[in-house]
């Protein structure tokens, strides 16, 4: 057996055991204490009008699969992860573009990577903290579409500094929209059935998506590797698009709401608890 089929059955045995081990609710969390599972049923409270331990329905699981937001979604979805999968796997070919050697070349990826992290983790932070996604989310798309045309425009020879740079911004804004993307949808959908059904395809969508930055970073487009850096940077833009169209129409609903019913309210200000219709009800503020 080769080390691939070694990898898919290891993955094919881990997922069996984890469909028996895993709780499928806090209340049946083994390893949680009273305390620990009222925590988690709270948590889970937040964001759902119903119940924390769900029924599961199939009719319910594909309802908004109907609805005219969810082909934006899938657009979203299949366009955001392709930045994500070109600086994830190919940032160092892209650094070697320098001329290091493959040891320094390795070395010198560390610092775009760190770089990553503390972006990621400040935006998340913020966006948590404020309750706001879309501008964020652009704004990463943004960063990371800027380092790609810097990339695809210069002299990589005679621009060293201004090569690593746009490596830092590619790494810096590529990997936010994986975090704050699947928030805003999750924060939009209030039917737990909905959210498992949604949630599987899109990330399933995600990682088909990636097959088009790999599609396109063949050795025939080195050093450049233009045709990636064009696909990756459409995917950006269209991203951007249908981002900023979705949220302002979000933010044109709630407000339109506010001033039919005289008040000053945001999605985190409703008690999820006044909503059991979801978007249907008179009190539903989309998250944005």
């Amino acid at each position: 057996m080769t080390v691939p089929d070694r990898r898919w059955g290891v993955t094919v045995v881990v997922g069996v055991a984890a469909l028996f081990w895993l709780p499928a609710s806090p209340e049946s969390a083994r390893f949680l204490n009273e305390e620990e599972r009222a925590a988690a049923r709270a948590r889970s409270l937040r964001g759902s009008p119903r119940k924390a331990d769900f029924e599961f329905s199939m009719k319910a699981a594909f309802q908004t699969w109907k609805d005219w937001k969810f082909p934006i979604w899938v657009v979203i979805f299949f366009t955001y992860p392709v930045a994500f999968s070109t600086t994830s796997n190919f940032l160092p070919q892209i650094v070697q573009r320098l001329g290091y050697s493959i040891v320094k070349t390795n070395q010198w990826t560390v610092a775009p990577n760190s770089v990553r992290f503390v972006v990621l983790l400040c935006i998340a932070k913020s966006s948590g903290y404020f309750r706001e996604r879309m501008y964020r989310i652009v704004l990463a798309l943004v960063i990371s579409l800027i380092g790609m045309i810097i990339l695809a425009t210069i002299d990589v020879l005679e621009n060293n500094g201004v090569v690593y740079f746009a490596c830092f911004m590619m790494a810096a804004g590529s990997y936010v929209p994986s975090c704050l993307v699947h928030s805003w949808h999750s924060n939009n959908n209030m039917d737990e059935n909905s959210r498992a059904a949604n949630t599987g395809f899109l990330v399933g969508l995600g990682n088909i998506a990636g097959i088009l930055s790999a599609a396109t970073f063949r050795k025939e487009y080195s050093p450049k590797y233009i045709p990636t850096l064009i696909a990756t940077s459409c995917c950006n833009v269209v991203c951007i698009c249908f981002v900023l169209y979705l949220g302002i129409w979000m933010k044109r609903e709630n407000a339109k709401k506010n001033k039919d019913q005289g008040v000053n309210l945001r999605a985190e200000n409703i008690d999820t608890d006044i909503l059991p219709d979801g978007e249907n009800s008179e009190h539903w503020r989309y998250s944005t």
